[in-house]
């Protein structure tokens, strides 16, 4: 069974509700002071089922200018419209702006309903009928099939009911189940028993009860209760249903139409929108920039300033690239439909597609800004996702993120991520609690910097193995956490960009070169350490040409990681040779007691105490000794 949401539109007063009763014998009027006035304020909803047994739901819109920002909640979630026109009236101006809203929300579906034919002789409904065709002439109406019924006597709704059945077995469009799901609420109240009740056409995904959803744009999470559908209790609710959900912890005053309704952390409340905005031929506005306009989209209301990025200002028939910048916060998905209407008067001047729903603040007329907006307006969700991935260059970003970005599913984001990866788009790095991504071309431009980085060092720092690991970090990648950080590192040298020897990072074709000057300082550092044996000079004070001391502490450091020079103490090296031997001895004087002092190591090395002691506490590192309760006592280690 599929269910399919029609929605009415059309001028007040031309039997719009009453259709809706001739086909459903329920009335849609569910406030006091509807019945008493006549017409419809808010969105009055019912059902009836079709023979093929697919279940309509009926959204009856209102039809008076005054609630104009309900007739935009109410096309919602359509498939079909029933534009309806009263025989005895024709089009009249209401009529002509439900039209061009729903051609600006993207309603391609309908039909075109002449009602109260039996309050007018066949010759006038011919002429009605005609006139109605020009006007249509050009719109997305203009291919509509027209039936003629009269509401208050039943004539012609068995048609009527044909037709909705066979345009909505061909051509209503599956719904986006396999996605996150979205409720835009249009009405919340409460019921004695059960708290806060809130109603709306569920657009992507499915409910199910005890989920815990949250309520965007106030940040409120709430447990799903109970669901009804057409009145009937049900455990789950899918795209494409109109639904009722009870909720807990949150409470009706807590909720304005304009919230919605999606998992946790799955959206992005936001103040700025990027557009496509289209002004209707029909209007005489001319749209300026930092004009102020109401903006409607779902089944929110706000005010904002259009910023027009790409154009001086928009004439009637004209489109252009738009940043809307809102009032108040919104949570909404790129894709979404919206229509404006000019601050004062009100009257709807155009509408279009958000292209982001999460962009930065940007400036009028820069030509890459205009460039990305194309991509994201002729893109596909992986488009998208891979302009979103390059917007985070530095930090690289996380697939929990950009599903919050574009309101997509993890599976949905993970899909198009995996298709990126194997087209060599980005480069992805699996941690335990999450999946980071970085863009092809930010991972190139970053490769480069570091290969040219690592080259500039390499001449400055010659006798060294390479840059610190923590230091590259610190100064190009700072911004990426450590762990990731440590994986990209990986793949570098897997794939030979890189070489790592411990904490150094060096060019895989860098060698320490073994020449001139490095075999003269190599030599007198060596020759005093020769000569000093066990009564260690400081390095310090060997008097190396003040310009070559860096490159004597780097060669000296090489010298320890080779083995052929030994780190005693801080300033303190000799020859490996000497500490071995300073070894044996230690040893032999272990064998032959239990405790040995630091006096008794001077003497048998026939050195000072000042060298005598580090010797000790260079064996204490290497586990030869350990103390024995005092700092000058020693005993073995084992």
């Amino acid at each position: 069974m599929k269910n399919i949401i029609i929605g009415t539109a059309g001028h007040i007063d031309h039997g719009k509700t009453t259709l809706i009763k001739a086909l459903t014998g329920r009335n849609t009027d569910r406030w006091e002071e509807e019945q008493r006035r006549g017409i419809t304020i808010d969105l009055g909803f019912t059902y009836f089922d079709l023979k093929n047994g697919d279940r309509v739901g009926i959204i009856d819109v209102p039809g008076h200018e005054k609630f104009i920002n309900n007739m935009v909640a109410g096309v919602v979630g359509m498939d079909l419209v029933m534009l309806v026109v009263a025989a005895d009236e024709g089009i009249m101006p209401q009529t002509r702006e439900h039209m061009d809203i729903l051609g600006l929300l993207g309603i391609e579906k309908s039909i075109l309903v002449i009602n109260k034919c039996d309050l007018v002789d066949e010759e006038w409904l011919e002429l009605v009928e005609e006139e109605i065709k020009e006007e249509l002439e050009g719109t997305f109406l203009e291919d509509a099939p027209i039936v003629e019924v009269s509401a208050a006597t039943g004539e012609g709704i068995p048609h009527l009911i044909d037709v909705i059945e066979q345009m909505t077995a061909k051509e209503v469009e599956p719904k986006e189940i396999n996605t996150i799901p979205r409720l835009p609420i249009d009405r919340a109240f409460t019921l004695s028993g059960f708290g806060t009740i809130i109603t709306g056409t569920l657009l992507t995904g499915s409910i199910s009860k005890e989920d815990v959803l949250e309520m965007y744009p106030i940040g409120k999470e709430c447990r799903i209760r109970s669901i009804q559908v057409h009145g009937q209790d049900v455990d789950r609710c899918y795209a494409g249903q109109r639904v009722a959900i009870n909720l807990s912890n949150v409470k009706k005053k807590e909720i304005a139409r304009g919230c919605v309704l999606a998992p946790p952390n799955s959206m992005k409340n936001t103040m700025l929108l990027d557009v496509k905005l289209n002004m209707l031929p029909s209007s005489m506005r001319v749209l300026t920039n930092h004009a102020r306009l109401h903006f409607f989209t779902g089944t929110s209301e706000v005010l904002c300033r259009a910023v027009l990025l790409d154009k001086e200002d928009l004439g009637p028939g004209e489109s252009g690239y738009v940043q809307l910048r809102l009032e108040e916060e919104v949570a909404l998905r790129r894709g979404d439909k919206f229509v404006v209407r000019f601050y004062s008067p009100m009257e709807t001047i155009g509408g279009g597609v958000v292209l982001e729903p999460n962009p930065e603040r940007k400036k009028r007329f820069q030509q890459d800004v205009i460039e990305e907006l194309k991509q994201k307006e002729s893109g596909s969700s992986e488009d998208i996702i891979e302009l979103h991935v390059k917007a985070h260059a530095e930090t690289m970003v996380t697939l929990g993120e950009l599903a919050k970005l574009t309101a997509l599913s993890m599976e949905e984001v993970e899909a198009d991520v995996r298709s990126l990866e194997a087209q060599g788009k980005v480069y992805v790095f699996q941690m335990k609690k999450d999946v980071y991504v970085w863009h092809a071309a930010s991972e190139n431009a970053m490769r480069e910097t570091l290969c040219e980085t690592l080259r500039s060092y390499h001449n400055s720092h010659p006798y060294r193995y390479g840059m610190k690991k923590a230091e590259v970090h610190m100064t190009y990648l700072k911004k990426v956490k450590a762990n990731v950080f440590d994986l990209y590192m990986e793949l570098l040298v897997e794939k030979g960009v890189l070489r790592r020897h411990q904490e150094f990072l060096a060019l895989p074709e860098f060698e320490i070169p073994k020449d001139e000057r490095y075999q003269r300082l190599h030599d007198q550092m060596i020759t005093v350490f020769e000569d000093a044996k066990f009564d260690f000079a400081k390095f310090s004070e060997i008097p190396f040409e003040e310009k070559e001391r860096p490159m004597a502490e780097d060669i000296v450091m090489f010298l320890v990681d080779e083995g052929s020079v030994v780190k005693v103490a801080e300033d303190l090296y000799t020859r490996k040779h000497f500490m071995e031997e300073a070894r044996e001895i230690v040893e032999g004087m272990l064998r032959e007691r239990e405790i040995i002092t630091i006096a008794e190591l001077r003497d048998a090395l026939n050195t000072s105490r000042k060298s005598a002691k580090p010797i000790m506490e260079y064996m204490d590192s290497i586990k030869v000794t350990k103390r024995n309760g005092t700092e000058s006592e020693r005993v073995a280690y084992v």
